[in-house]
C-alpha cells in the first residue's frame, strides 16, 4: 500500500522505517548496489563510457565495504519500465549478498514519452515501499536539466515530486535539476554532445560530483 494513487491523492498511512545495515560479524560489509534507470544511468553521450554511475562506483573505495555494482540502465526506459525491471531482473543481483541496496534515477522519458505525473509518482512511490518492506535501502537521484526549454518546464515539476516522494519516506535524494540548470560547464557540455538532451564527459563528471557530495557516504554509512 501507498499514499500515491494515480490521481495523485493523499491517504493516511503508517510508513515502515528504512530498514538497518545488515553487518557481518567480521570483515568488511558484503554489499550489492543496483543502479535502475536510463540512458543517463547507462551514461549513453560519454565518449569515456564511464558515465556518472562508473564515476561514482570507482570513488567508492573503503576498507569497510566489498561493493558489488550492478548498472541496470536501459536506454527510453520509464518509471513504468523500471519498475517492471525492478521485480524481474533485480532478484538474481541480491543472490549470495549480505546487504541490498538501490539507486534508482529515471523521469526524463515519462515526461518526453507523456506519462502523467501522477503515474510517475505512484511507480516511483510503489518501488521504494515494495524495496523497503523487503529490507532494501534507496537512493534517489533526479534527472538533469536538457537543452530543450520546454522539457526543462515539464521536468522541473517531475523533480519537486520526486523530491517530496522521497520526503515523505525518508528516502535520500539528489536534485541535479536545480543546480546545473544555470550551470555554465553543464550548458556547454550539451551543447557539444552528439546526443540530444545527454551530457559528455564534463556533465556526467557535475552529476558524480552531486551524488558522491550529496549523502552518498551516509547512506552508505561508511566514512
Amino acid at each position: 500500500m501507498t499514499d500515491e494513487t494515480p490521481d495523485d491523492g493523499i491517504h493516511p498511512i503508517e510508513f515502515r522505517p528504512s530498514a538497518q545495515v545488515a553487518v557481518t560479524a567480521e570483515g568488511p560489509r558484503d554489499v550489492a548496489v543496483v543502479f535502475l534507470g536510463a540512458s543517463l544511468v547507462a551514461g549513453v553521450g560519454d565518449p569515456k563510457g564511464q558515465g556518472w554511475v562508473t564515476r561514482v562506483v570507482g570513488r567508492t573505495a573503503h576498507p569497510d565495504l566489498e561493493m558489488t555494482a550492478y548498472n541496470l540502465g536501459i536506454r527510453g526506459n520509464t518509471s513504468a519500465d523500471v519498475l517492471r525491471q525492478w521485480a524481474a531482473e533485480v532478484p538474481a543481483r541480491w543472490v549470495g549478498r549480505t546487504e541490498r541496496r538501490v539507486v534508482v534515477s529515471v523521469g526524463t522519458d515519462d515526461v518526453a514519452g507523456g506519462i502523467s505525473l501522477a503515474r510517475h509518482r505512484l511507480n516511483l512511490a510503489n518501488l521504494l515501499d515494495e524495496a523497503a518492506g523487503t529490507g532494501v535501502h534507496t537512493f534517489v537521484v533526479s534527472p538533469p536539466p536538457t537543452d530543450d526549454a520546454d522539457l526543462n518546464g515539464r521536468l522541473e515539476v517531475l523533480v519537486e515530486a520526486q523530491a517530496d516522494v522521497c520526503a515523505r519516506r525518508g528516502v535520500p535524494f539528489v536534485d541535479c535539476y536545480t543546480p546545473l540548470s544555470g550551470h555554465d560547464q553543464w550548458r556547454t557540455d550539451l551543447a557539444a554532445s552528439t546526443v540530444p538532451h545527454h551530457p559528455g564527459q564534463a556533465g556526467y563528471g557535475l552529476i558524480a560530483w552531486l551524488v558522491l557530495h550529496h549523502g552518498w557516504t551516509d547512506w552508505l554509512q561508511i566514512s
